[in-house]
């Protein structure tokens, strides 16, 4: 029986790290999902746009700094090189359940132009409000997603995309609550905590590319 109880565990081990070893580099099969590309945090290292072009990718989405954090100096370089690269680009906007939405659609509108060109904003909800001081009520950072929601489309001048974290779903149950489109957060198996389909999916959350060197988020467009 223990040898038995250790060869399972040796085979599991192993299992875990091929898992490990594979998803470092795996993305959704390109016959499946034509349209793929990143995720590019604020303050990142340096990236190659040209190599995710190179890679498959035909657009980036580009993470604004949190609300309230330090400044992204680089944030309109990045925008212009990926546009250089040939790649379609959108913003993702964090939101902060402790914050006012006025404070954060400020921020938007300084740093993302009115531009036709650019993808449709997201706004990931994926920071709960356990650690606001003073405490938030969950109506209250309904009603200020709402108002943030309504001023971000109204700056861009198209629907918001909801970038839905699977704890911010159980929270407020936001899927069912706002008709907008989905994004989806899920290493490599398909997302279903929304009940509902989604039109971008994160499928590989830390993919290790020669396009920078740390490892960035991968996503598909659902047709």
């Amino acid at each position: 029986m223990l040898r038995l109880l250790a060869l399972a565990a040796l085979v599991a081990l192993a299992f875990a790290a091929w898992l490990w070893w594979d998803m470092r580099e795996w993305h959704p099969d390109e016959t499946r999902y034509p349209e793929q590309g990143a995720v590019i945090g604020s303050g990142t290292a340096p990236v190659r746009f040209e190599t995710i072009r190179a890679l498959g990718g035909t657009f980036v989405y580009l993470v604004m700094p949190e609300p309230g954090g330090a400044p992204d100096p680089a944030f309109a370089e990045r925008l212009e090189a990926a546009r250089a690269a040939g790649l379609k680009v959108g913003v993702v906007h964090p939101f902060d359940p402790c914050q006012r939405a006025d404070l954060q659609s400020d921020d938007f509108n300084r740093l993302v132009p009115r531009d036709a060109a650019l993808l449709p904003p997201a706004i990931a909800l994926v920071r709960l409000a356990d650690d606001c001081r003073p405490k938030v009520s969950k109506a209250a950072v309904e009603s200020e997603l709402m108002t943030l929601i309504n001023q971000v489309e109204m700056h861009s001048g198209k629907p918001a995309i909801l970038k839905l974290g699977r704890k911010f779903e159980e929270r407020h149950g936001i899927a069912t609550m706002i008709t907008r489109d989905l994004w989806l957060v899920r290493d490599r198996a398909q997302p279903d905590y929304a009940g509902r389909p989604w039109l971008l999916w994160s499928a590989n959350s830390a993919r290790v590319t020669d396009a920078s060197e740390e490892p960035i988020e991968w996503v598909v467009v659902q047709k």
